[in-house]
């Protein structure tokens, strides 16, 4: 059993991160971030939540780029394929599930 204060989780680089959780080769992670990631693909689907903050998450459909403004509460699914890019607006934290091992 564990408690993890997700608006206390902090880091010493950005997207710097505490495993909660390994399920059968699915991970849960909470990150802390005041920078961008990068564009990158996952190797399966990820689901993105912001615990804390305000999230640009860009992503790309079809080749064209569109852009979606998530708050605290708010989930982002990238399915397979979903080429995407997380700019967070100041400090945030940001609880992550995808697949063991995946960018």
């Amino acid at each position: 059993m564990e408690v993890v204060r997700g608006k206390k989780f902090i880091s010493e680089r950005a997207w710097g991160a505490k495993q909660i959780a390994n399920m059968h080769g699915i991970t849960t992670k909470i990150h802390w971030t005041n920078a961008p990631y990068k564009w990158h693909v996952n190797d399966g689907e990820e689901v993105f939540v912001v615990l804390d903050g305000i999230v640009e998450m860009r992503y790309r459909e079809n080749g064209e780029e569109f852009s979606v403004t998530l708050e605290a509460g708010d989930i982002f699914f990238a399915s397979v394929g979903t080429e995407h890019v997380a700019h967070p607006q100041g400090e945030v934290r940001v609880l992550v599930v995808e697949h063991e091992g995946s960018v």
